[in-house]
């Protein structure tokens, strides 16, 4: 019997690892043998999961909680699932799909069922992935269009705006001393001023 580990990945830093922590515990993955990575599941160039793949030798066990934590990309997962079952010859328990656990069914028809469900869930892993960049574009663009700003609120105007364009258009300040006055950047300034002109003029 190999070692037992676990994988654990949510696909950003301020989501909660907890629920598949506990799954794992429940089991009885020691913890020293869990590792997590906090990024996206588009590719597998993940830090913690390379570790892990150095680590697993034949006859290991590996524990995820569902298909779509090891990754979201359909021809990635098939690919990484014969790297870890045949080239490195672990076994891989999706815990919340029994049907994918290879220690069992090791016939050919239980390999053939096991195939095709990778293939199904893997290809709706990647579809979720799309479905969800799909929907982030396009509440973005529904933001935008209500005039919500992304990014960094603007810093207000000086008050003298009006006066130092005026005196910097009549060679009174250069663009140095104006750029100090206004604490911006002069590709910056440039497009502020134009905006004001618009508005002022």
């Amino acid at each position: 019997m190999g070692n037992v580990y676990g994988y654990v990945r949510v696909s950003s830093i301020d989501q909660n690892e907890d629920r598949q922590l506990i799954v794992m515990d429940e089991n009885n993955v020691p913890s020293k043998n869990v590792y997590i990575d906090k990024q996206s599941g588009k590719d597998f160039e993940r830090p913690q999961y390379k570790k892990l793949v150095k680590k697993l030798k034949p006859g290991d066990l590996l524990y995820i909680l569902s298909i779509d934590r090891l990754g979201r990309n359909y021809e990635d997962i098939q690919k990484q699932w014969r790297i870890l079952t045949k080239d490195i010859g672990i076994d891989i328990c999706v815990i919340d799909m029994p049907l994918l656990d290879t220690r069992n069914g090791k016939d050919l028809m239980g390999t053939f069922i096991a195939d095709l469900v990778l293939q199904i869930l893997s290809f709706v892993a990647q579809s979720e992935r799309e479905n969800i960049k799909k929907r982030q574009a396009q509440g973005i663009a529904a933001a935008k269009a209500k005039g919500v700003k992304f990014g960094r609120p603007e810093s207000p105007l000086p008050e003298n705006f009006d006066k130092i364009i005026k005196d910097w258009d009549k060679g009174k300040l250069s663009t140095a001393d104006v750029l100090k006055l206004c604490n911006m950047s002069e590709s910056t300034f440039y497009r502020r001023r134009r905006e004001y002109n618009l508005v002022h003029k």
